[in-house]
């Protein structure tokens, strides 16, 4: 029998999400700071059967922690603790933003879904870039052999125009960059006034080419370079997006981030309208994150890494995914409602199919 559900009723389901979310946070960093985290690791590490090769790169797991969860990274650390094989840092800007009003962050939990507006809330490249640098060297220090992965994710200040958007860009590549094992660029958040306008191949050409070329010149090395699309895309879009991939020689594309769409919720429309504007995530994400990946396998035929999110719950849902053309599998949602011990439980029951 499971705990954590009888928990998080009593203990979160009636308090403020964002609030929730911070203490959740504070409690996991928390366990590590204290040594806890290094103890438990023993029994939430991945096997070696699942160790996984993208763009280059070993992951102690194909299942990793989608960028949202630690916007600024503060823990690293801890969340790696829990299993996951990587974790996605972000969204970050070249600018400190507060984000937008609060409250800003709505459970459904009928069902099992998130509506945020959170509008890109960090501390900005500057300041993250040091904590990078720190994660990194103490993984390092930590896993001399196959160690988890950092992922970064970049997106456009809210406070710069369009037509300005590569430079901002440029200034989180330029500082982030040679602390990323892989860098995303982020032009599919709802939450940012004009950002899916860069979605346009012919805007996101450009921007694609001068972050990809900053990122390696910073780094001294080949950083892979992938972008993040909207499930809200027609599929002619996201063939486009697949052919300007191909093209540029990127390394691969995130599918998907959280759409504008509210159509099939089990939760009262009265419920949904007190949410109000933002992205959704989570289980009604489910389908249409699966056809977009299927759909970019299909237009790329296996010539750069896709990373799947969108309505991942448990290990059949990551299995599905891989099995549909993924090399990686993100979550995130469905941490807030399973809890502290999710990652391991999904790759416990990977590595239980792969001896099966």
């Amino acid at each position: 029998m499971r705990v954590y559900p009888t928990f998080f009723k009593l203990a979160f389901s009636w308090m403020d999400a964002e609030r929730a979310h911070k203490i959740g946070f504070r409690g996991i960093r928390f366990a590590h700071s204290s040594g806890a985290g290094r103890i438990l690791q023993k029994f939430t590490a991945p096997s070696p059967a699942l160790q996984t090769t993208a763009f280059g790169v070993t992951f102690p797991s194909p299942f990793g922690l989608a960028a949202g969860f630690d916007k600024e990274g503060h823990g690293i650390e801890a969340l790696t603790e829990l299993g996951f094989g990587h974790v996605e840092v972000g969204t970050i800007t070249g600018q400190a933003q507060p984000g937008n009003p609060k409250p800003r962050l709505f459970r459904l939990v009928e069902d099992r879904a998130v509506i945020n507006r959170m509008g890109f809330n960090n501390d900005g490249a500057a300041t993250v870039e040091p904590r990078l640098k720190a994660a990194r060297a103490a993984l390092q220090r930590r896993h001399p052999g196959v160690r988890p992965v950092i992922g970064v994710n970049i997106g456009k200040s809210k406070v710069v125009e369009l037509e300005d958007a590569i430079a901002d860009y440029l200034v989180s590549a330029r500082s982030l960059a040679p602390a990323a094992d892989y860098l995303v660029v982020n032009v599919s958040s709802p939450n940012t006034p004009g950002l899916r306008l860069l979605q346009d191949v012919e805007s996101l050409r450009p921007l694609l080419t001068a972050v990809g070329e900053e990122a390696d010149r910073s780094a001294g090395r080949h950083v892979p370079l992938l972008v993040k699309i909207a499930p809200d895309l027609s599929d002619e879009d996201i063939d486009d997006v697949a052919r300007l991939a191909l093209d540029l020689g990127l390394d691969g594309i995130i599918a998907t981030n959280t759409t504008i769409g509210r159509s099939g919720l089990r939760s009262t429309p009265e419920c949904v309208e007190r949410c109000g504007a933002g992205g959704l995530s989570g289980a009604p994400l489910k389908q249409r994150s699966l056809e977009v990946l299927r759909r970019l396998r299909d237009a790329t035929g296996g010539a750069l890494t896709l990373v799947a999110v969108g309505g991942v719950e448990n290990a059949q849902d990551v299995q599905d995914r891989l099995d549909a053309g993924a090399t990686l599998v993100q979550g995130y949602t469905a941490f807030l409602y399973e809890g502290p011990f999710w990652a391991a439980r999904i790759n416990r029951q990977l590595a239980k199919n792969r001896r099966a």
